[in-house]
């Protein structure tokens, strides 16, 4: 495997917090939880054999028991569903993208039914960075207009708009996207 280029690795060498120790305004996890401190940078990511459902109003979007959840330093987990457990019918490209120093560039994606539209709503990233091969068949999702659930359990979003974690009631925070999070 090739160096990544200067740009690249500046990039990836700009985070303090690494899950190496969290930092003293983390939170203490209750029995049960995992502190999205502990988790690393780059992200792993980690098959996950929870049913993972996904909700547009009446409408199922997606059902899976095999997620693949990106841990990543101070972020709740987004989850990745395989293309082959949504309705693709319901998806169409929408505009813009952006670039993870970690995933590589991501496609965005609107879901459409009848005469309604959420735009933005999914975010795939079809030709991944090194080390998320993984994720090149899958689909990740903003909850906040989705009803998603997590083995049963209902999905909270990520602070801010630009994220997309699940935040489920096993994790502790805080959560990056937060107002006064921007240098996490």
């Amino acid at each position: 495997m090739s160096e990544p280029p200067d740009w690249l690795r500046a990039a990836r060498e700009q985070w303090h917090w690494r899950g190496h120790a969290r930092p003293p305004f983390a939170e203490t996890p209750a029995p049960g939880q995992t502190s999205v401190w502990d988790f690393p940078r780059p992200p792993q990511l980690a098959p996950d054999a929870r049913e993972v459902v996904v909700r547009w109003g009446d409408l199922e979007v997606a059902r899976t028991s095999r997620a693949m959840r990106v841990l990543e330093t101070g972020h709740p987990p987004s989850f990745y569903l395989p293309w082959g457990d949504v309705d693709r019918r319901l998806f169409q490209p929408a505009d813009g993208g952006s670039f993870c120093e970690w995933k590589g560039p991501a496609s965005y994606w609107s879901l459409v039914h009848g005469g309604r539209r959420l735009v933005g709503v999914a975010w795939s990233y079809p030709e991944p960075l090194a080390g998320a091969e993984t994720l090149a068949d899958c689909v990740a999702f903003y909850p906040a207009n989705l009803h998603c659930t997590v083995g049963g359990e209902v999905v909270k979003s990520q602070p801010g708009g630009f994220y997309g974690g699940w935040i489920t009631p096993d994790l502790a925070g805080p959560f990056k996207g937060a107002p006064g999070s921007a240098g996490w």
